[in-house]
């Protein structure tokens, strides 16, 4: 796995969205509950990770308040996003991991219900670089945490459209994995409701609205020249919760009275860019 430094540089290409927006804005809903690491599922610890109010991890016993901070997630701050990006008319990517959604059928029945993309966001919500290899079965693909053979796991598959392992552009790209050309679409631990982990970044639903704001305001201005793309990143346990909630209605409602605004899955922007940009001609044909 080689690293690229230079990307675009000082030339992206015109990303050409769909009706020559100047912006596009993908959403991605984590779903995670009951995926985190417990004894329960036979892990040597409970989760430490994202828990809001930074709970340690705690070996061999199960972490009761843990467990219901995630819970909340999947019992009530799902179904408030799902409500909210109804109303607005938006179609998310949920990033599911595999045994969460396992747990919870109603919810993806309402994420097929509504129109939203589902992508793997791995069997389990933990760190992979140690993780024996294992086979994958998806259009898109959110490891979080990947490790350095995850892509080449992706591509031997056969199977995966795109992956959104990468934070290190604006606009989606392509990669060489096993003499294929492999698309990537960024995603974004910056535009993302993280930071309201133990309030370390946003502390009030205002921080993450003006936070947004501001990033969309100069991306739309960017874009009259070079259209980028805006990838934000929510989880239910912690945006899910309604005094932060309303920081994500603000952003929508400032965002919504803008034209050239392209509200997109992960799937859309890599269906647009296979067709517009499609991988250079010395890839070789993907398995089916």
């Amino acid at each position: 796995m080689t690293r690229d430094l230079v990307g675009y540089g000082r030339a992206p290409p015109d990303a050409q969205w769909p009706g020559n927006a100047r912006i596009a804005v993908n959403f991605n809903l984590n779903y995670e509950a009951g995926g985190e690491l417990s004894v329960l599922e036979g892990d040597a610890t409970s989760e430490s990770l994202l828990t809001d109010i930074g709970v340690p991890a705690y070996v061999g016993i199960r972490s009761p308040l843990v467990e219901s901070i995630f819970e909340y997630g999947s019992r009530v701050g799902v179904w408030r996003l799902l409500r909210i990006f109804k109303r607005f008319d938006i179609r998310v990517s949920v990033l599911g991991v595999v045994r969460a959604l396992q747990q919870n059928p109603a919810v993806v029945e309402a994420f097929m219900e509504d129109g939203h993309e589902i992508i793997s966001h791995g069997w389990r919500w933990i760190d992979y670089h140690g993780v024996d290899e294992i086979g994958v079965q998806s259009i898109g693909w959110m490891t979080g945490r990947p490790g350095p053979n995850t892509r080449r796991l992706l591509v031997e598959s056969g199977r995966i459209l795109y992956d959104r392992d990468s934070l290190s552009d604006e606009l989606p790209y392509w990669v060489s994995v096993l003499g294929q050309q492999h698309l990537v679409i960024p995603y974004s631990y910056e535009t993302n409701d993280n930071r309201f982990n133990e309030n370390r970044g946003f502390g009030t639903a205002e921080d993450f609205a003006r936070y947004l704001i501001d990033c969309f305001n100069l991306l739309y201005e960017e874009g009259t020249t070079t259209p980028r793309l805006m990838s934000i990143g929510l989880h239910d346990r912690l945006v899910g919760r309604p005094a932060r909630a309303v920081g994500l209605i603000r952003f929508l409602e400032h965002a919504r009275k803008h034209d050239g605004v392209w509200f997109c899955t992960g799937r859309e922007i890599a269906d647009h860019w296979r067709r517009r940009h499609s991988a250079p001609p010395s890839s070789l044909p993907r398995r089916r």
